[in-house]
């Protein structure tokens, strides 16, 4: 072989490349990806509760709200810690208490079973803030209107327990939808004898007694003793009763 030959050998270009066309039309183009759903608000009324029937057939249940007032958020804690650990199921927690909501908000996720709620709810501001930190249900001295209007209790994701004293208010917290309704005080309206003589007209009505009830006494555990319809007692969380459950 002659390596001129090499040299001088003529090299053939390629042919191009040629696609052929296709007869099938072009795909139709991607619809476009659904819209995102709106964020959720920062205060939701559905944030983990339950249906406020299933928060006041707890409440029947156990037959006694521990009420808690502390004048700090760390005694607030450590007492309610001690009353839930010692047994108490249904907790309210004051809100004059220092950082009750707060405090409410760190005991719905270490006691994500249990009803607490916040007392003493005076508007819808206050209100707001509590189902916003996991609060079940709240409680008030009065009816506040503007507080049992609020979407969360009318369509029955909240329980609201509004205060009364008289039998005209104890039937008009019923009829402007209340489930059940806290008597106050009514350690000065008569205590067991004045809850008794409500129940004979108002036996459909379901009932909280608030304001001097201790444990200690008969007569504060006789509502309950004698088996009366719908009807609770509230006690104050003394530290007496913290120490006795540690």
């Amino acid at each position: 072989m002659e390596i001129g030959s090499c040299l001088n050998a003529k090299v053939h270009p390629r042919p191009p490349c040629v696609v052929p066309r296709s007869s099938a039309p072009p795909p139709a183009p991607s619809p476009p990806p659904p819209p995102s759903p709106p964020l959720r608000p920062l205060i939701s009324f559905s944030h983990h509760l339950p249906h406020s029937d299933e928060t006041l057939t707890r409440i029947r249940s156990s037959g006694l709200i521990a009420c808690l007032r502390a004048h700090s958020a760390e005694l607030a804690m450590e007492a309610a810690r001690a009353a839930l650990n010692g047994g108490i199921t249904v907790l309210e927690i004051v809100r004059s208490t220092p950082g009750v909501f707060e405090v409410l908000q760190q005991l719905v996720n270490d006691y994500p079973t249990t009803v607490l709620g916040v007392g003493t709810v005076l508007n819808v501001e206050d209100a707001k803030k509590a189902v916003g930190a996991g609060a079940k249900f709240l409680m008030s001295p009065a009816m506040v209107k503007d507080v049992m209007d609020m979407d969360g209790f009318t369509n029955g994701e909240v329980l609201y327990i509004p205060g009364a004293m008289t039998p005209t208010e104890i039937l008009s917290a019923h009829e402007a939808g209340a489930k059940i309704v806290k008597v106050y005080p009514v350690s000065a309206l008569g205590g067991v004898r004045y809850i008794s003589a409500l129940k004979k007209p108002f036996s459909h009505i379901s009932m909280v007694a608030s304001q001097g009830i201790t444990i200690g006494r008969k007569t504060a555990c006789k509502p309950v003793a004698l088996g009366v319809a719908n009807n609770s007692l509230m006690h104050p969380l003394s530290q007496s009763i913290v120490k006795d459950f540690e």
